[in-house]
């Protein structure tokens, strides 16, 4: 499932080489994928204009698009795409050169597929631009809604992490799944900054201490770097011990498996086992 550096990675693939291309054909005929919009909208919004800047927040892109070179047209809408749990973009050039990013082909030892377009933009060059999702959990609307999304985690600093991460009582890895407090931490990203930093994903945010919250945000920011350069969640240290049977990279001891926040979670029974809570203390009566 893409999640923050996979969206960042679809994000720099249309940033470099999508930009300032004329559209000249919409292909918006799934009607699952670009819901809310009727058939044709997109189409008529975009066609003879150009996208021109590519932004991210979590793991929603917005593409900003030029003018249709009418003197009375302004600035055009802006293309919001959402790459839901399968989702790749792929950028075709001029030369018919495809470059792709988004959800990882990490089953490539399988018979490939044949590629399934939700939706794609035609360049004026002959290249084009398509999303393609398997699954069709994908969107693409215009002039998407972010209000809802928190800051970014790649961007989030330490004073926000730490007031975010820590208010209410449920457990640190719904929090860190939550996109309304901190936008682009999905299930593998969770669990490995949590292995990094050491810290239960059972977890109550409110009772974690200074240094489990200090060290949480030194591996958000690790781990997304790695995960960014690498080429996606999947690439982290421990993702390949989250099967029955296996073992904590850095201690050995057996990996525990559960459900936490919805999700399925690894962590190792050793190094993440979860202290008993302390009960908190209520006002001190005096005495005498």
């Amino acid at each position: 499932m893409p999640e923050l550096p996979e969206v960042e990675r679809a994000r720099s693939l249309i940033a470099d080489r999508a930009l300032h291309r004329r559209i000249v054909d919409v292909d918006d005929s799934d009607s699952y994928v670009r819901r809310p919009h009727p058939s044709g909208e997109l189409r008529s919004a975009l066609t003879g204009r150009s996208l021109t800047a590519a932004y991210r927040r979590g793991k929603m892109i917005w593409v900003e698009t030029s003018g249709t070179g009418d003197a009375a047209a302004r600035d055009g809408p802006e293309l919001g795409i959402h790459l839901g749990m399968s989702g790749r973009i792929l950028v075709t050039g001029p030369d018919g050169t495809v470059a792709e990013g988004g959800d990882p082909r990490r089953y490539d030892a399988q018979p490939r597929k044949a590629e399934r377009s939700r939706f794609a933009l035609s360049f004026a060059d002959g290249g084009s631009l398509a999303l393609i999702d398997p699954r069709r959990f994908g969107r693409v609307r215009l002039n998407p809604d972010i209000g809802a999304l928190g800051p970014d985690a790649a961007q989030v600093t330490r004073a926000d992490f730490r007031t975010l991460i820590t208010k209410g009582r449920i457990a640190v890895k719904a929090r860190l799944l939550d996109q309304s407090k901190i936008a682009g931490v999905g299930n593998l990203l969770a669990d490995e900054i949590l292995w990094q930093a050491k810290v239960s994903p059972q977890a109550r945010v409110d009772n974690l201490s200074p240094a489990q919250v200090n060290r949480l945000y030194r591996a958000l920011k690790e781990v997304l770097e790695s995960a960014i350069a690498q080429g996606g969640a999947h690439t982290g240290d421990m993702i390949a011990a989250r099967h029955p049977g296996g073992t904590c990279p850095r201690d050995g001891a057996p990996m525990e498996h559960g459900t936490v926040g919805g999700r399925s979670t690894w962590w190792c029974s050793r190094e993440q086992a979860l202290a008993a809570e302390r009960p908190r203390q209520g006002p001190k009566t005096r005495v005498g």
